[in-house]
């Protein structure tokens, strides 16, 4: 028998235990227990959780990596156009772990209404285009489809339609100015068909989605003998494992032509980029803080427990038991009460992260943190690891006052009041 785990329990199980002195003492460090793990879970859940919802809103508007043309273009607008008859197109073949490549062209131009008017650029998209991230962002209508002839549907982003005040089925006329001002601009009229919201402003106010044919026939790119267009803007990568981006950026660059440049988002948007990391930070920073305090909380919850049963100590010892043994008998008491309020951390923590999972309960500024509601981020493996790590360090900490014990004299022990 663990006799050590025997007086523990015996310890935590009888009356007098619940009703000493040092019944709040506890109280207070299984609360704090509680909190930190609370704290620190909604810490690595909205951390994470924003720095995915973040980086999935940039890619979808750019892809994983860029296929560009070697050019002083500084500007979003597709100047020089990339032949679309590459050795990596339509699939790339060359690198393993590529998901999806698609071919895309960007011209600037104004949308014009009967009351107001807003610069922006058309995105021009093509049958290839993956819609799985824009298919989450629509909120109204439907996503356009051109796979079949060239149609003026477009979809268009919350911002621009509540600031021009179109509405779902409306059609609208976007001017193409020409680099030749002597030469009249381009004028199509385009129907809504879809209203998306990615929460991501920047991106918000300056692209709509349209067909890729249009910016093709307007910049008299090159056709095939079947007239269809062979050239496009550029073109944009996805990986499967966002993990190895920069040695995915790699290989991509050397399985393309050397007249071709190629840049994984990360640099494109490296000011974007540098602050998500911060939260890595700001998390570690927070699990720190909050396992020190409940540290400390349990070291005062020990000592005083230790305290309390001093006579009890003095007996152990004069019956035969070892310090290491008679130590054990109060980590194992510690250990319940670490365990205690982890259970309610854990019941408390997962309650409000999936309350605010599924009923967005606490929104965000979307100008300052690029989505409407703080986003969450749910996975066994870091809370497993949380309640672990924190147990384990918890209880090292634990290690050095339980060292009082062995300076505790059996005579003076037992007389002890």
């Amino acid at each position: 028998m663990n006799y050590e785990y025997f007086i523990a329990k015996r310890i935590i199980s009888s009356k007098s235990y619940k009703s000493s002195v040092s019944a709040p003492i506890i109280k207070i460090g299984i609360a704090a227990i509680t909190i930190g793990i609370v704290v620190m879970m909604i810490a690595i859940a909205t951390g994470i959780g924003l720095q995915q919802k973040i980086r999935d809103k940039v890619v979808a508007f750019n892809g994983h990596v860029l296929i560009t043309n070697y050019d002083s273009n500084n500007s979003e607008e597709s100047i020089t156009p990339i032949s679309i008859n590459q050795e990596f197109y339509p699939e790339f073949k060359s690198v393993e772990g590529i998901e999806h490549i698609q071919a895309v062209a960007s011209k600037y131009g104004v949308i014009r209404t009967d009351k107001d008017f807003e610069a922006a650029y058309l995105k021009g998209v093509g049958a290839d285009y993956n819609w799985m991230y824009f298919n989450e962002f629509l909120i109204e209508g439907r996503l356009p489809d051109y796979t079949q002839k060239r149609n003026e549907d477009v979809l268009i982003s919350q911002y621009l339609a509540n600031r021009l005040e179109l509405k779902l089925n409306e059609t609208f006329q976007m001017v193409f100015p020409k680099n030749d001002p002597e030469k009249l601009p381009n004028m199509i009229t385009y129907n809504v068909v879809g209203i998306y919201n990615s929460g991501f402003q920047d991106f918000d106010a300056n692209y709509i989605i349209g067909d890729i044919r249009h910016i093709q026939r307007i910049n008299n790119w090159k056709k095939d003998e079947e007239g269809n267009f062979i050239e496009v803007g550029n073109f944009e990568v996805f990986i499967s494992d966002y993990d190895e981006l920069e040695q995915k950026g790699y290989e991509i660059y050397d399985n393309t032509p050397s007249v071709l440049n190629t840049q994984i988002i990360t640099d494109k948007y490296s000011s974007i980029f540098e602050w998500i990391k911060i939260f890595d930070t700001n998390i570690y920073g927070i699990i720190g803080i909050m396992i020190l305090v409940a540290g400390i909380n349990m070291i005062t919850a020990l000592l005083v427990l230790i305290l309390e049963r001093t006579q009890m100590i003095g007996i152990l010892k004069a019956l035969g038991s070892n310090n290491w043994s008679i130590r054990k008998v109060f980590l194992y008491n510690a250990s319940y009460l670490i365990l205690l309020g982890l259970f309610w951390g854990n019941l408390l923590g997962l309650g409000l992260l999936f309350a605010q999972k599924y009923f967005k309960i606490f929104p965000l500024d979307p100008s300052v943190y690029y989505v409407t509601e703080a986003p969450v981020y749910i996975s066994a493996g870091y809370i497993i690891a949380l309640n672990i790590g924190t147990l384990l360090l918890c209880l090292l900490m634990l290690l050095v006052p339980s060292y009082i014990i062995t300076k505790i004299s059996p005579v003076k022990a037992i007389r002890f009041d």
